[in-house]
């Protein structure tokens, strides 16, 4: 006697599925939808305050801002934050909340350049860290506050190159030179340099560091004298840096703040914080990931019930 098969219960199951996913996708619609909405809103919103807050944050660059990479500050960004500052007839004064090492010289001048440029007063707090290429920046400032333990100066330039031909020797890899000029691989990491190249590279670091140091005296008043004190590169704390003439008050943004007010003569000082306006392309990266996020989370839990359960810088 055949026993006939029991029929198993798929159809509950798979409504069930279709039932997840389509929520699913609801969501993700109306997530995608809040993002556009909440897009265009800010692109039309204005700022309120009579001080700007603009940060220099992470590692200089002149890059193009990436929606995947973070801990960088773009110079283009910061540039077009303090035009808008400037341009703002409610703003008074900007305050630049700096914690960077420095970066790349070029991105570096173009914000210090924005600074000087500024018909704002402008006051450079200096956190953590706010060294090098940050430093020039803060260079440029009207005022410069740090606190007592920040590490600041490092007025100087730095290139580094890798090299492995010996590593290469040792496996039998050789480097074929084909070049239209004797200069044209210099810094190949597949040969040494010569001594012509690095005296070549030496040069042009000390043309950097000259119009980086010639910048920074110029920026805070120092003689010849005192500024070839800072030609070493070191770093100093906030409170050796007051005493070379690098940062006019010891510490945070309260005095900052009171910095300001004392000279603007003013009393209320209301902060807003300027930020980088989104592109449309990081709009689309946010929406992707937040529909990734949204289906994959909904296809685990469908799963689940249905199983019961980074060069030359400064």
């Amino acid at each position: 006697m055949v026993r006939a098969k029991e029929s198993e219960p798929t159809q509950p199951r798979n409504r069930l599925a279709i039932v997840i996913v389509v929520l699913v996708l609801l969501g993700v619609f109306s997530s995608v939808t809040a993002l556009i909405t909440g897009f265009f809103l800010s692109s039309e919103s204005h700022e309120s305050g009579n001080v700007a807050l603009i940060r220099i944050e992470g590692a200089i660059t002149s890059a193009e801002p990436s929606t995947f990479e973070k801990g960088l500050a773009y110079s283009d960004d910061i540039v077009s934050q303090i035009e808008r500052a400037d341009a703002n007839t409610e703003i008074k004064a900007i305050i630049l909340a700096i914690n960077s090492p420095g970066g790349a010289p070029v991105a570096s001048e173009e914000i210090a350049r924005a600074v000087e440029q500024s018909n704002k007063t402008v006051v450079a707090w200096i956190r953590d860290i706010g060294t090098s290429g940050a430093y020039w920046a803060a260079s440029s400032a009207d005022i410069i506050v740090a606190s007592p333990v920040s590490v600041t100066g490092s007025v100087g330039v730095i290139a580094s190159y890798l090299e492995f031909s010996g590593l290469m020797e040792m496996y039998g890899v050789s480097y074929q030179r084909l070049v239209s000029g004797s200069f044209k691989d210099t810094g190949s990491p597949f040969r040494n340099m010569t001594p012509e190249e690095e005296e070549l590279y030496n040069k042009q670091i000390s043309l950097m560091r000259d119009h980086f140091l010639g910048s920074v005296a110029a920026n805070r008043g120092l003689s010849l004298s005192d500024a070839n004190k800072l030609a070493d590169a070191r770093a100093y704390t906030g409170a050796q840096a007051k005493e070379l003439g690098l940062v006019d008050v010891l510490g945070g943004k309260k005095e900052a703040v009171e910095a300001i007010k004392q000279r603007l003569n003013i009393t209320d000082v209301k902060i807003v914080e300027y930020k980088r306006r989104p592109s449309f392309t990081d709009l689309l990266s946010l929406a992707s990931e937040v529909s990734s996020y949204s289906i994959g989370l909904g296809i685990g839990d469908s799963l689940m019930k249905e199983s019961n359960g980074v060069s030359v810088r400064t």
